[in-house]
């Protein structure tokens, strides 16, 4: 009887699978949703604006991911975005790139270095140094009086295949603080790793147009295929996300409205650079990860939130 059905309507039956396939394929992209535990700390961290990797200002002698640059942030009630590396003495450093000509003027690899050595740098010309995970940690740690600091979101960057290492590693390092914090990285694989052993945490997944025209050339340098699916969400199969951190300008991606818009998963815009991108990325519901200008004060943005998210 089937084979009757399939033979007298093939365009039917080969419609009905493609129907079943996309429903299967949109159910994989699906992030985890439903985990009231989860839900409610997301209300908590929502409600802050995060300065990209720290409130950094050359002019100030605070660079990029210095202990002057988040000091800074604290002070103004702000969260802020850190990026975190695993040196070769498996120790935990915040610094952005691995390369770490950009911010130092020197020639050096961060993983291919030891704690000691990374000591003899310096950031942009500055007397500040990179620094550990821990000794940014302190500064945004609750002493158990008044109000928390403002939460944290750290940014997970592996080299090669130590995703699992040195993901393991920093969640026994927040272990040991009292901080709220959130993780995020580009690479599935971290993500897939809290999954699997830390699924209290809440956990994004980074990414962008990575077929755009400005995406830059590390971006471009990436496998196309791999650049397909990264823009396209597609590991949210295997890591089932609670929030994206999207480019802003790229936040109109197909796969950003259907994962953020029609499964109801939860969007973090990156990285805003005017007051009016971020009132636009807050009005969307979205919370911002900001730099080069500093936003009202924090205390305007939980009343701002809620009257968008209404």
């Amino acid at each position: 009887m089937a084979n009757c059905i399939i033979r007298k309507h093939p365009a039917l039956f080969a419609a009905g699978i493609a129907a079943g396939l996309g429903a299967a394929a949109v159910y994989g992209m699906a992030p985890r949703t439903g985990n009231k535990t989860v839900d409610e700390r997301w209300n908590e961290f929502a409600r802050y604006r995060y300065a990209h990797r720290g409130l950094h200002d050359d002019s100030l002698g605070a660079p990029e991911n210095s202990l002057a640059a988040f000091r800074r942030a604290r002070e103004y009630g702000f969260g802020v975005e850190l990026d975190v590396h695993l040196t070769a003495d498996d120790r935990l450093v915040v610094i952005h790139d691995s390369d770490l000509k950009r911010m130092t003027g020197k020639e050096g690899t961060v993983e291919e270095l030891t704690r000691p050595q990374l000591e003899e740098y310096r950031l942009n010309g500055t007397d500040q140094g990179i620094p550990t995970l821990a000794e940014v940690l302190r500064i945004f740690e609750w002493d158990g009086e008044g109000p928390m600091p403002a939460p944290l979101i750290i940014e997970i960057k592996t080299y090669c295949e130590n995703a699992d290492l040195l993901t393991s590693r920093v969640m026994e390092c927040l272990d040991t603080f009292d901080v709220r914090y959130c993780i995020e990285s580009f690479d599935p694989a971290v993500l897939v790793w809290l999954r699997r052993n830390r699924p209290e945490v809440i956990r994004g997944q980074l990414s962008m147009d990575f077929l755009a025209d400005d995406a830059g050339a590390s971006a471009k340098a990436l496998p196309l295929p791999l650049r397909v699916g990264a823009t396209a969400l597609l590991g949210n199969v295997a890591t089932k996300p609670d929030f994206i951190a999207y480019r802003f300008d790229d936040r109109e991606q197909p796969a950003v409205r259907l994962v953020c818009g029609t499964l109801g998963g939860k969007l973090v815009t990156w990285t805003i650079r005017s007051e009016r991108d971020m009132l636009a990325s807050e009005a969307e519901g979205a919370p911002v990860i900001f730099e080069g200008f500093v936003p009202a004060p924090q205390s305007c943005v939980a009343a701002h939130w809620a009257s968008a998210t209404a």
